[in-house]
């Protein structure tokens, strides 16, 4: 047996225990990359999901209180426009009171058909026109009957007198014209009260 030692391969090469090579472009080596971390990812997704409904949940609340608010100023403010409109309509009023004392009839009648001139042309401006059915056919839906007449002049079933005139909005029925309408002469049924509806 020699009392010198062999020497045995080594299990690592020279290259090997040197380290990675280093990489020609700079880089780190594939190895120093961090690892993801899905649970650090996953709770940063959860963060910007929480933050962007707090922003919308803030978004929807500010629409809310606008529209809260501007339908608060229609109901208070709607009929701005026509209550100012009307105080000229008031104005006519007043001043015609003023002169009644020293007026003569014709002066007053006068005063009142410029009023209501006024009144009319105020009413019109904001979409109020008049349901003045005269001699036209009776319509449920604009016109209530107060009774029927015989006439001998009127086409039956049309609108012989208008007891009240009737009113829309813009095509909405404010008021219906409350009317006599004219039968056939002759009829058994005489004058009646219709409720609303002709037969």
């Amino acid at each position: 047996m020699s009392n010198q030692t062999e020497d045995r391969p080594s299990s690592k090469t020279e290259a090997e225990s040197a380290g990675p090579a280093p990489n020609p472009d700079g880089d780190a080596p594939s190895g120093a990359d961090i690892p993801e971390d899905p649970v650090r990812d996953a709770l940063a997704k959860a963060e910007d999901s929480w933050n962007q409904y707090l922003r919308t949940a803030a978004e929807l609340e500010n629409v809310r209180k606008r529209a809260a608010r501007d339908q608060e100023n229609a109901r208070k403010y709607g009929v701005e426009k026509l209550a100012g409109e009307l105080l000229a309509v008031l104005d006519s009023l007043e001043a015609g009171l003023e002169a009644g004392a020293n007026a003569t009839v014709e002066d007053l009648v006068a005063g009142k058909e410029a009023t209501l001139n006024l009144l009319r042309s105020t009413l019109e401006k904001h979409g109020v026109s008049e349901v003045d059915p005269e001699g036209e056919p009776f319509d449920p839906k604009l016109h209530e009957a107060m009774s029927m007449q015989q006439s001998t002049t009127a086409e039956p079933g049309s609108v012989l007198t208008v007891v009240q005139k009737g009113y829309e909005l813009n095509g909405r029925l404010l008021r219906p014209a409350r009317v006599i309408v004219a039968m056939e002469p002759g009829d058994a049924a005489g004058q009646q009260s219709s409720g609303g509806k002709a037969p």
